[in-house]
C-alpha cells in the first residue's frame, strides 16, 4: 500500500504554528487609500484548528469589541505548491477574494486582486514573527498596481492560556 501522497509535501505544516488559541492585538487604519495615520486599536480572540490532515485549516476571529466574526480558510494548492487563503467575515458575507503564497525564512507572504470601498487594490498579506506562542500578520494595499503599498492593519497573535 502507498503512503498518503500529502505526507511527502512538508509545506502542509507551514500554518501549523497557528493552530490553537490566541489573544489578538489589532491596529487598524481608520481611513485606508489617503495616507492617514490614524490607528484604531482593539483586541479580538481567535481559533483555528487543521483539516484534511494539514492540507487544510479553518480559523475564526471574534472581535465583540467592533461587533463583527471572521473567518479564514486556508488551504495547499498542490500542483502550484502555495497557500491558498479566503476570508469571510460576518458585517457583508461575502467570501472574499484569494490571495496566494508561499512560506520562505522569514514568514509567508501572499498576495491577490481585491477591491476596497469600490475601488480595485492588490492585497498583500504577511506572516512574519511566528514563534510557538506569538505572531504577527500584516495586511497592506496598493491601489497603484504595486508600485506602493500602505499597511492597514497588524494584528498581532499571542497563544491563549
Amino acid at each position: 500500500m502507498s503512503a498518503d501522497p500529502i505526507d511527502a509535501l512538508p509545506e502542509i505544516h507551514d500554518f501549523d504554528f497557528i493552530h490553537g488559541r490566541w489573544s489578538v492585538a489589532n491596529r487598524k487604519l481608520k481611513v485606508r487609500g489617503d495616507g492617514s495615520d490614524d490607528w484604531d486599536e482593539f483586541p479580538s480572540a481567535g481559533w483555528c484548528e487543521p483539516r484534511l490532515g494539514g492540507l487544510a485549516n479553518v480559523e475564526q476571529i471574534d472581535c465583540p469589541a467592533r461587533g463583527w466574526t471572521g473567518m479564514a480558510v486556508r488551504a495547499f494548492d498542490i500542483p502550484a505548491r502555495e497557500w491558498v487563503i479566503h476570508w469571510i467575515n460576518s458585517v457583508d458575507g461575502v467570501l472574499q477574494p484569494p490571495v496566494r503564497g508561499r512560506f520562505h525564512a522569514n514568514g509567508c507572504v501572499l498576495e491577490g486582486s481585491d477591491s476596497d470601498g469600490g475601488r480595485p487594490v492588490s492585497a498583500r498579506y504577511i506572516w512574519s514573527d511566528i514563534t510557538a506562542d506569538s505572531a504577527r500578520w500584516t495586511q497592506a494595499f496598493s491601489y497603484d498596481g504595486g508600485a506602493t503599498w500602505e499597511t492597514n492593519w497588524v494584528m498581532d497573535f499571542t497563544r491563549a492560556a
